[in-house]
């Protein structure tokens, strides 16, 4: 079960092969991953880069909890996340997220649950360069309420 927070880009046929080879028995039969990437646009403004930040060793220990309430709550063979900090333009991927079980449905709300608590939970600071200057992203209640579902 994998967390890495990181500078660097990913590779997402490497994160799948480790998905593939379950670290708890049985082998998969699905595997769900997702790629979040850096937006192009916000708010009808291009971005021309983006900056995250996150506090080393208190991100990576939320995110192992995050993992952890996945893996409790259904039947996962594995589970990834990958999210990247520092300096990022447009496109760039930004974190991906991996569950596999042995069905479809336990990887699809693993995978989605994951995200939705990540998104509302860990401690990263996103900051969006536009051509008007930095402006620190703010939560979006999108975000809370879809975490509420779960």
């Amino acid at each position: 079960m994998t967390v890495i927070v990181t500078e660097d880009d990913f590779d997402l046929s490497d994160l799948y092969a480790k998905l593939r080879t379950p670290d708890l028995p049985p082998s998969p039969g699905a595997v769900t991953v997702f790629v979040g990437l850096v937006r192009e646009m916000n708010n009808d403004r291009p971005i021309t880069s983006m900056t995250l930040e996150h506090y080393p060793g208190m991100t990576e220990k939320k995110l192992e909890a995050i993992r952890d309430q996945a893996m409790h709550r259904w039947p996962l063979t594995g589970v990834i996340i990958v999210h990247r900090v520092g300096k990022l333009g447009p496109n760039d991927q930004i974190v991906a997220v991996g569950a596999a079980s042995a069905h479809r449905q336990a990887s699809f709300d693993a995978a989605n649950f994951i995200m939705d608590f990540l998104k509302t939970e860990a401690p990263f600071w996103k900051s969006e360069n536009t051509s008007d200057g930095a402006n620190w992203v703010s939560a979006r209640e999108t975000d809370n309420k879809a975490k509420r579902r779960w």
